[in-house]
């Protein structure tokens, strides 16, 4: 009894979180300078990722209102220059196979030539692979954050597994159960769980958001893929 009065004094007990982790083992520290790196690099990706999604939400959504009101190929192509973004990319790929392909189907002039089905069929085929290389291009980085929701919990597991470990090597050794000299390693072994999911939830959160966002801008793509092809039908041009 009097032994374990004194291995009581002599251990001092964290009260916060911060002294668990000052006073954690050396693979609790290993594993939670691991999950700050992976939060420092998930809230740089949100924070740039957020801004860049943001901006080409809304100069797509606002290209998409004023193409409405474009009654050529050529007033739409300006429209893009002058928008920029993604509508402008997917325009100058169009305009360039506009340029490069000659109508199949020959008429009285000229202007009067017009675009067979399959190159119309072609020109929706480039387009449909420009939207999603834009796509790709608007998305990179956004997996990172899925990779890191779903590893940072293991990690964590991992730091408590081993801090649980060691938790019980030191009670084996000291030779002492009570639950004042369990508590605090059991303790410090759950600082590397909770630390995990403080870096999973927003990571997860994060990418969710920004796939359907990518998603809604993938569409408006194909959408004014399909419109500019309407256009050249309405022009003449096939």
């Amino acid at each position: 009894m009097n032994n374990f009065l004194v291995f009581q004094v002599g251990q001092r007990i964290p009260s916060s979180p911060m002294e668990l982790v000052t006073s954690s083992t050396g693979a609790t520290k290993i594993v939670l300078a691991i999950l700050v790196v992976l939060s420092l690099l998930s809230w740089g990706i949100i924070f740039a990722k957020w801004y860049e999604l943001k901006k080409a939400s809304r100069i797509t959504l606002s290209f998409a209102r004023e193409f409405a009101g474009a009654h050529t190929v050529e007033r739409a192509a300006q429209m893009a220059r002058s928008t920029g973004g993604p509508p402008a990319t997917i325009m100058e790929r169009a305009m360039r196979f506009i340029e490069e392909t000659t109508p199949a189907l020959s008429g009285t002039s000229e202007r009067s030539a017009r675009f067979s089905s399959a190159q119309v069929e072609a020109l929706q085929l480039v387009l449909d692979a420009e939207t999603t290389t834009e796509r790709d291009r608007l998305g990179r980085w956004v997996t990172v954050l899925a990779t890191i929701g779903s590893v940072s919990p293991l990690i964590g597991l991992l730091g408590t597994v081993l801090g649980v470990i060691d938790a019980f090597i030191g009670i084996a050794s000291k030779g002492s159960g009570n639950i004042g000299a369990v508590a605090p390693g059991v303790a410090e072994a759950l600082i590397a769980t909770a630390a995990a999911l403080s870096v999973a939830i927003p990571a997860v959160f994060a990418y969710n958001i920004f796939a359907a966002r990518l998603n809604k801008i993938e569409g408006q793509l194909e959408s004014f893929g399909s419109e500019l092809i309407a256009l050249m039908v309405r022009e003449g041009m096939i």
